[in-house]
């Protein structure tokens, strides 16, 4: 029988052909040169579950497991990834817990329809309790949020402006009276994102701020934190106002700074955008 290859970082050469047969658009390819396979192969590390349930969500990923068709059975998976079947019934519960899969009565476990929402939904949830992984999502926002700040300031219609300063109004208003402002700090940077008219930066955004749900809960519980809130978006919609695009990367870059003290992450040390000369 002839053996499937496939590219890609994850899908390489298994050492029996016993893999559930890709989709058609799939290429087949010469076998890697020393029979070396990085993917499908015995698992050696610690944490077996865990490693084998990300090697399956990546094969769902690229399309060697589509929804259309079950998984292999647990025991052939066991053979070809090296492990237990409690291991790989481990890490089929995984993935089943934050919807990558299904289980069918009688038919088999399935790959669900890709979403943005069941991409998105592992990592929000890794997000609440791996810190350090918080810590480099606030970089991440250090690197993005001043850039569409920056964009921001030169495409936002006086309608987008004054959609963020109503946000703003009904995020002071909760504050007077103790209530929660998340949603209006959600929605903040979300018309922020729409005012750049650049549908990638919006979706963008979106991923962003349902992983930043549970940080944005806690942080908005620290005394302090909220008005702090208020006034760095203040100071990019002022900014916005002058059509200042240096000044508001550099106030949203001094307000996700900011929030890094409060949760006690180091602040950056890359200075905020300046002007070019």
């Amino acid at each position: 029988m002839t053996s499937l290859w496939y590219s890609g970082p994850v899908i390489e050469p298994v050492r029996k052909a016993t893999v559930t047969s890709a989709p058609e658009t799939v290429k087949r390819f010469a076998a890697p040169r020393g029979g070396h396979t990085r993917g499908i192969e015995p698992i050696k590390k610690t944490r077996i579950a865990e490693e084998v349930a990300d090697r399956v969500r990546m094969l769902i990923l690229d399309g060697t497991y589509p929804p259309a068709q079950p998984l292999p059975s647990e025991r052939l998976l066991a053979e070809r990834f090296g492990v237990s079947r409690g291991s790989i019934r481990d890490a089929l519960r995984m993935l089943e817990m934050i919807g990558l899969l299904e289980t069918r009565h009688g038919q088999g476990t399935f790959p669900h329809e890709l979403t943005v929402d069941r991409l998105v939904a592992p990592l929000a949830s890794v997000m609440t309790y791996r810190h350090d992984l918080q810590d480099e999502l606030l970089d991440v926002r250090r690197m993005f949020e001043p850039a569409v700040a920056r964009a921001a300031a030169t495409r936002a219609t006086d309608e987008d402006v004054d959609d963020l300063q109503r946000i703003l109004d009904a995020q002071r208003r909760k504050l007077k009276t103790g209530r929660s402002a998340i949603v209006e700090d959600t929605a903040f940077h979300a018309v922020l994102a729409r005012s750049t008219r650049n549908r990638v930066v919006v979706s963008i955004m979106a991923i962003l701020n349902d992983l930043l749900v549970e940080s944005r809960t806690t942080a908005l519980k620290q005394k302090g934190r909220p008005e702090q809130s208020i006034q760095g978006h203040e100071a990019v919609v002022a900014a916005l106002r002058r059509r200042n695009a240096d000044g508001a990367a550099r106030a949203m870059h001094e307000h996700i700074d900011q929030i890094a003290r409060l949760l006690g992450t180091p602040a950056t040390s890359v200075p905020p955008p300046a002007a070019r000369k």
